[in-house]
């Protein structure tokens, strides 16, 4: 199983539309997580009617629309693997054992917020993952996204993947 993770897409406050090797990630996901910050629907309702599968959540920035929409939190079993995505899980410092005592039922966790690509493991085994912003880099080099395989029960090939500078 293939999987399209991004978040913090703020479209149109921070590019008018997704970059196009993010939007050819699509076709060839299976499910598509976003992490939240949409900022407007009509990138939700492309993705919902370019997605085989769409596991997502609002974020700070978006507004009644998208919140009517999508839940907070959002959990997904995918080849085996319980999956969640949430948007903020606040400051970096402590993220391991916050998210670790608030999802202990997980064994990964999608995220945003930050912009900031994010890939570590928890001493109880949850894997979290932010794949950064494809429009807003913020302070880092490159606006990312990521590609993972999920395969007899296990995360596989998690990608970060940068795009080029606009």
């Amino acid at each position: 199983m293939r999987l399209l993770l991004m978040s913090d897409t703020h479209l149109p406050k921070r590019a008018r539309e997704l970059p196009a090797p993010l939007l050819a990630e699509i076709p060839r996901a299976d499910v598509v997580l976003h992490a939240g910050d949409w900022v407007d629907t009509a990138t939700l309702d492309l993705l919902e009617s370019r997605s085989r599968g769409l596991v997502a959540v609002y974020g700070n920035n978006d507004g009644p629309g998208l919140r009517a929409r999508l839940p907070e939190v959002a959990y997904a079993d995918l080849g085996g693997l319980r999956f969640g995505v949430v948007h903020e899980t606040g400051a970096a410092q402590g993220r391991e054992r916050r998210c670790a005592d608030r999802y202990p039922d997980l064994d990964v966790l999608v995220f945003g917020h930050s912009h900031i690509p994010w890939d570590t493991t928890t001493d109880t085994g949850l894997r979290l993952l932010n794949p950064g912003s494809p429009t807003d880099r913020r302070r880092q080099p490159y606006c990312t996204y990521m590609t993972a395989e999920v395969a007899d029960g296990r995360l596989a090939d998690v990608e970060l993947h940068r795009l080029p500078r606009r």
